[in-house]
């Protein structure tokens, strides 16, 4: 009952105090974006991205608009997965050193992340990282920032937090506060094109998972069950064609759409054990974040059966995977039965051979306390439930 007490007063105070959205523009729309740098008065960007995609040549097409359009940029690349605090650093005094008075982050959620990371150093440089973890420790204004994610999937466009880590102390840590959300998204589907797979497939159904827990869980709005539904029709639409068609910038563009909104669903009502789960995998065997999502989504939503049915069935009625005989039942076994689908057309496995038997109970114990009591999720599970699910998608 506590925990629902708490979850209520989340729902009331993101009421009180909406969660900022970033002004959401498109490629045919940079004419817009870089009149809103020119009216901030912004005349040098600092570029954060990281070193692979700098050597694809991936942020030259943007770089070179701004540089023909009066603006410097000053390129920072040495961004790695999970951020380490020492790069942060030197993207700051990199900041510094150029006099830049913007930041533009072209990559994934890592460089999304290290991007935010960056602002707070600016807006509070006698701060280190570590003392501003947890909720609402910025509270000062960024420098103007936008992000141009390259990946359809973590929706870190849209969120106000991000992940830093203290590989020497072994340390990942959060930090969350409304400033962090970016003034602007410039979604850039061409930017997407050469990704791989496997990597567009894992990153669309990490924003799938967004959407659904999102919409499942009981912290839902309007809003948010707004776009989560039309995530989930995106999703389910689009990601079987751009398997085919990767070079296909319309279908891209509907699954960074897709993300964008799932980003938005999630941020304002959090997620649930589907990345309560997965973010242990990702800690214990690195497994990739979208990867453990995609691997969990069918196998948790299965596992919370009744309690979700009604909404899996609105889910699937909008989606329009439903046909009209079929009752509230039918209707949330097709969501679970597209998913398991997206999971065979993109060569997800079911089961994840990383996982050890020993570790399970570990496993199960820190997704428990990760998940409560900070997840709205639809109904609380025992820790034998957990390690239920670990070992559906165990090949121990």
């Amino acid at each position: 009952m506590s925990y629902r007490a708490y979850h209520f007063a989340l729902r009331m105070a993101l009421l009180v105090y909406p969660i900022p959205r970033p002004q959401c523009f498109h490629s045919d729309e940079f004419a817009i974006w870089l009149n809103q740098l020119k009216a901030q008065n912004i005349q040098h960007l600092l570029i954060v991205t990281d070193d692979a995609l700098l050597k694809l040549g991936v942020p030259k097409a943007l770089i070179d608009l701004l540089n023909d359009n009066g603006i410097k940029t000053t390129v920072f690349s040495e961004i790695l997965p999970d951020p380490d605090i020492n790069e942060i650093e030197q993207g700051y005094l990199a900041y510094l050193a150029n006099h830049c008075q913007g930041i533009v982050a072209i990559g994934g959620g890592s460089v999304i992340d290290a991007a935010k990371l960056i602002g707070v150093r600016i807006a509070k440089p006698k701060v280190p990282l570590p003392k501003l973890k947890g909720l609402f420790k910025v509270l000062r204004r960024l420098p103007s920032l936008t992000a141009v994610p390259t990946t359809a999937g973590t929706g870190s466009e849209t969120t106000v937090a991000a992940v830093a880590s203290n590989r020497q102390g072994n340390e990942k840590f959060a930090i969350a506060d409304y400033c962090l959300a970016p003034k602007f998204a410039l979604l850039m589907p061409e930017l997407t094109k050469g990704l791989p797979a496997s990597i567009t497939a894992t990153t669309a159904m990490d924003a799938l998972t967004h959407a659904i827990e999102a919409y499942i869980g009981i912290n839902g709005t309007q809003f948010t069950n707004t776009q989560s539904l039309k995530a989930c029709k995106l999703i389910f639409d689009n990601l079987p064609l751009v398997l085919q068609t990767p070079h296909d910038v319309a279908i891209r563009a509907n699954l960074l759409n897709a993300s964008f909104f799932a980003g938005e669903a999630f941020t304002r009502t959090s997620v649930g054990y589907v990345h309560a789960i997965a973010h242990q995998l990702g800690a214990k065997y690195h497994v990739a974040h979208g990867l453990a999502n995609a691997v969990l989504l069918d196998v948790v939503l299965l596992e919370f059966g009744d309690v979700v049915e009604h909404k899996l069935a609105e889910i699937a009625d909008y989606c329009e995977l439903s046909n009209l005989q079929d009752n509230s039942q039918r209707k949330a076994a097709r969501v679970i039965e597209q998913i398991q689908k997206l999971k065979q057309s993109a060569n997800i496995p079911s089961r994840l051979s990383e996982i050890r038997t020993s570790d399970i109970k570990d496993l199960a114990l820190a997704a428990q306390l990760e998940a409560h009591p900070d997840y709205p999720v639809p109904a609380f599970w025992s820790l034998r439930r957990f390690e239920k699910v670990l070992g559906a998608i165990s090949e121990a």
